[in-house]
């Protein structure tokens, strides 16, 4: 894992600085997932590869009396991050830590009870064991919690060249849209399972909402992708 750690620090150590005036042109849904958040006052959320705190800002302002955190790997990223927070005047709502989000417990934040919120905003697809990133938060979360994720789609929208130029461009980034994550959702949900579940023209990207489940429920959609192998 500590590998992947500085993998990301030597991509963001100067991408950091301007990640999110171009993010916001291609990073579609996340304005979307913060609406559906509904966070009550005294609720509590975490992000898991919160990069530059953009999100926890912005949804500090959406749901006043929240309590927000935010983990990532990458301790460059988390710079930019606390200075983003202490600049927004947030620094007593959202705290930062540095850790891998297979290890995401409440306890990493001096927390005793669990979330009532997880989030991944398009970092599913740089996590390398993102099953067990998603699985892990389900835990983390109290009952009646829920997981909200956003991340890229298959691109099949755009066209058979559209897509293999899109798909290069980010793994140069090493971005690997979770398209089996997809497939599969499409398969659960058409099949009954509890979740919402939005694809946005084109295929560009999707956003999954989900109430905790039962850790076999959640493995039977989190794990088939790669139980499957699905391209």
């Amino acid at each position: 894992m500590h590998s992947h750690g500085v993998l990301m620090d030597r991509i963001y150590r100067r991408q950091r600085y301007f990640y999110d005036l171009t993010r916001k042109y291609y990073l579609v849904g996340r304005d979307r997932l913060i609406r559906d958040l509904d966070l009550r006052p005294g609720s509590s959320a975490v992000e898991v590869g919160c990069g530059t705190a953009r999100n926890l800002i912005a949804i500090a302002g959406h749901y006043p009396g929240t309590r927000l955190f935010g983990l990532d790997v990458s301790l460059t990223m988390l710079e930019t991050a606390r200075r983003a927070v202490e600049h927004a005047g947030l620094s007593d709502r959202i705290l930062l830590v540095h850790g891998y989000a297979e290890a995401l417990v409440p306890e990493l934040f001096g927390e005793k009870l669990p979330f009532d919120c997880a989030i991944f905003s398009y970092s599913l697809s740089m996590i390398p064991d993102w099953c067990s990133a998603l699985e892990v938060a389900n835990r983390a979360l109290v009952p009646g919690g829920r997981l909200h994720m956003v991340d890229f789609g298959d691109f099949s929208g755009l066209g058979r060249f559209g897509a293999l130029a899109l798909r290069r461009w980010l793994r140069m980034f090493h971005v690997e849209p979770r398209t089996e994550l997809l497939y599969a959702l499409e398969g659960a949900i058409a099949g009954g399972l509890v979740g919402d579940l939005w694809v946005s023209p084109r295929r560009y990207a999707f956003a999954w909402s989900v109430p905790r489940c039962s850790t076999r429920a959640f493995a039977n959609v989190a794990g088939q992708p790669q139980a499957a192998g699905n391209p």
